[in-house]
């Protein structure tokens, strides 16, 4: 068997060489893409952290890009979202929606965020909603630790990883309190406790950069490469 072929979404939103460098040290073919059939016909897919979230969503659903990862996740292909990536897969968010866009979200979570909301590819249950402190700085940038849920420390993604590991983390929206704890692998703390890293069946996330995050976010893309060379698509 070759090496698996990985897909790098690109929703035009900035420089993805860094995803694909280390994916191709993991083992991969690696390459970044705008073209609906490429991304339905990958082998394993990548949504990178790039980008606002209304932006990002507003790209991907007129290219195409949306119903094409949605297509390929049904057929079993192994995605990983990076940062704002892991972000787009939840029902809704609202960084940068413009007031006259946006729809109203009814749950308590939401109407505590205040919204507008934009929704997201609605892989997971849940919203992404700001970081929101006057202690600490926001956005969040530097190196915070990851702590596993029992989930997290049986998953093939995290084979390897060690409790409380210090990943490199550089965002001010995260996933919010209403997310399926059983989607949550891992947490990190800072001005709130959010989900950092999250699986649904085949998609995976991890709210941090795994590409800067020295060699256990190395591991993390290699086992991914794992984890695609196992699906065989």
């Amino acid at each position: 068997m070759g090496e698996p072929k990985i897909v790098v979404v690109d929703y035009h939103k900035g420089n993805l060489s860094s995803v694909v460098r280390g994916l191709a040290r993991a083992g991969a073919a690696a390459c970044t893409s705008d073209d609906p059939d490429q991304i339905r016909n990958a082998e394993g897919l990548v949504i990178p952290g790039v980008g606002a979230f209304y932006d990002a969503i507003a790209f991907m659903r007129e290219s195409g890009e949306a119903d094409a990862v949605l297509d390929a996740v049904a057929a079993g292909t192994p995605l990983l979202g990076i940062c704002l990536g892991l972000q787009l897969f939840f029902e809704r968010g609202d960084e940068d929606v413009p007031a006259d866009e946006g729809a109203d979200a009814d749950d308590a979570a939401s109407e505590q965020a205040g919204g507008p909301w934009v929704d997201g590819l609605g892989i997971m249950r849940g919203s992404c909603t700001h970081l929101e402190s006057s202690r600490l700085k926001v956005p969040h940038v530097g190196w915070d630790q990851v702590h596993m849920t029992p989930a997290g420390a049986a998953d093939p993604l995290l084979a390897g990883f060690a409790e409380g590991a210090n990943m490199y983390f550089t965002h001010s929206y995260a996933v919010a309190d209403d997310a399926d704890a059983a989607d949550v692998l891992a947490r990190t703390h800072y001005t709130r406790s959010f989900p950092c890293i999250v699986r649904h069946g085949n998609v995976w996330g991890c709210q941090f950069h795994p590409e800067k995050s020295s060699a256990l976010g190395q591991r993390i893309l290699k086992n991914f490469v794992s984890i695609v060379e196992g699906a065989g698509r």
